[in-house]
């Protein structure tokens, strides 16, 4: 069973950085003979501050998304955090995401799996692996065909966050698809004064730490220039170094 492989820039900045990081993907997919669902967020409804931005909305995000599906022949995957968002974010998204923070939301998660998309449910900071059974259980009931969890750290006293590795097979107990998201889990919420800092250096560490506990698939956020990023800068990884992490987990 191949590995699934995510990967694009946290939030939508603009349609040049959706075909840069397009673009790259389609190389390292026939490079590599691998099929990287191209991620981004249409909105980050939650941002640190009020002033950090979030992204072009759901209309023009979801219409950017179509455009680099049609032109790039990527699937994409987005989250949503409404449940109203689930419907039209459906019609473009091949993957939904239910973020972390909410995914014990019952009717988030029953309009997800509604619309015949794949769920990938993140792991919330404050759960266990074993806790994301129920989460699970809300999807399938409501009629969900295929469900995805995510590890993406659990919170570690304040602006920390600590990967606890066997929730990976813990979750492997519940679904046959557990994501490593390596970005996110070197996270440091809030540890940037109103915004969100963290340790990129540490990304391909996680995503071999998450393979020798069985990971199914891997998630990296990545932008040409972190530094420059508009949303989650200093844990995305550098798109160029992508080939480099990827070679070495296939």
């Amino acid at each position: 069973m191949k590995p699934i492989l995510i990967a694009g820039p946290c939030v939508i900045e603009s349609a040049s950085l959706l075909s840069t990081v397009g673009e790259e993907l389609v190389r390292l997919n026939a490079l590599l003979g691998t099929d990287i669902i191209f991620k981004s967020s249409f909105d980050k409804a939650n941002r640190t501050s009020v002033a950090s931005f979030r992204g072009p909305g759901l209309d023009r995000g979801l219409q950017m998304l179509a455009d680099v599906k049609s032109s790039f022949g990527l699937r994409i995957l987005t989250d949503i955090h409404e449940s109203w968002q689930a419907a039209p974010a459906g019609e473009v998204a091949d993957v939904l995401q239910i973020p972390a923070f909410l995914c014990r939301q019952t009717d988030l998660l029953a309009a997800a799996a509604r619309t015949g998309r794949v769920v990938n449910i993140k792991k919330a900071q404050f759960l266990s692996g074993r806790d994301m059974r129920y989460p699970v259980e809300k999807a399938l009931d409501a009629g969900a065909s295929e469900v995805w969890l995510t590890e993406r750290g659990t919170t570690f006293g304040y602006n920390n966050l600590v990967v606890d590795f066997r929730n990976i097979p813990d979750m492997l107990d519940i679904v046959p698809r557990v994501v490593m998201d390596c970005t996110h889990s070197v996270q440091r919420p809030g540890g940037g004064g109103g915004h969100t800092s963290g340790d990129r250096r540490f990304v391909p560490q996680m995503a071999l730490a998450a393979k020798a506990f069985g990971a199914t698939g891997f998630f990296f956020e990545v932008h040409p220039d972190p530094d420059h990023a508009l949303s989650d800068g200093p844990n995305m990884l550098p798109l160029d170094q992508l080939e480099t992490v990827l070679r070495s987990l296939l």
